[in-house]
């Protein structure tokens, strides 16, 4: 049943390919997150090849080429880059098509004028699922789920997938049309600020199933 969220989770909110391809053959896809503030970029370009870096700042971006293209951008406060993704935070009300448009331009940039993007002397180590698991569990227990049950509402963790949580919603929350908004503006963020290495929280609740899907 999971698994089939999985593969239907909906992406490519937009595209930036038609801003870098005219001077470099890179395609870069933008994909949505429930967190409205964060957006996970798709490279068709070696960026870090089999490792990950959590940058949260300027001063962590100094000696790497692309995170401090990226972080000169007004708003951008957060840069997860693992492999070939980038999952990048801001916090700025800029519609991220707009945004998306300068990132792009960041990446091409670097890419042509740099060999190295990224110092190989840093490197995040990934907390493990088991970790995540315990750690979105207790977030749900003892903060998100006290929280919603005045509206007779749930949400339990679905599943871990490598740094992608998955959640599903019930009770109350499950099939009203502000489900969505409650995870963008408030599940997703919360796990994102325990566990900053989490690059996506993706929501694999049938909300057409309405709230007692099972009778």
């Amino acid at each position: 049943m999971f698994r089939m969220f999985h593969r239907q989770k909906r992406r490519f909110v937009f595209n930036i390919k038609d801003v870098i391809m005219s001077e470099q053959q890179v395609n870069i896809t933008g994909e949505p997150t429930l967190d409205p503030q964060v957006c996970k970029f798709i490279v068709e370009h070696p960026i870090f090849p089999e490792k990950t870096y959590n940058c949260r700042s300027k001063d962590m971006a100094k000696g790497s080429p692309l995170l401090e293209a990226l972080f000169a951008i007004d708003g951008v406060t957060q840069v997860l880059v693992s492999d070939n993704s980038l999952t990048i935070a801001k916090n700025n009300s800029e519609p991220w098509p707009l945004m998306g448009k300068q990132i792009g331009t960041a990446i091409r940039n670097t890419i042509k004028s740099e060999s190295v993007l990224i110092d190989p002397d840093v490197e995040t180590k990934l907390p493990s699922e088991d970790d995540i698991r315990s750690k979105v569990q207790e977030l749900f227990e003892h903060e998100i789920n006290p929280q919603i049950a005045s509206h007779g509402g749930f949400v339990e963790l679905a599943d871990v997938e490598g740094s992608t949580v998955y959640v599903r919603l019930g009770g109350g929350c499950q099939g009203c049309s502000s489900a969505n908004v409650t995870l963008k503006q408030g599940i997703a963020k919360a796990i994102r600020q325990m566990i900053p290495e989490v690059t996506e929280v993706l929501d694999a609740t049938d909300h057409a199933a309405g709230a007692n899907p099972y009778m």
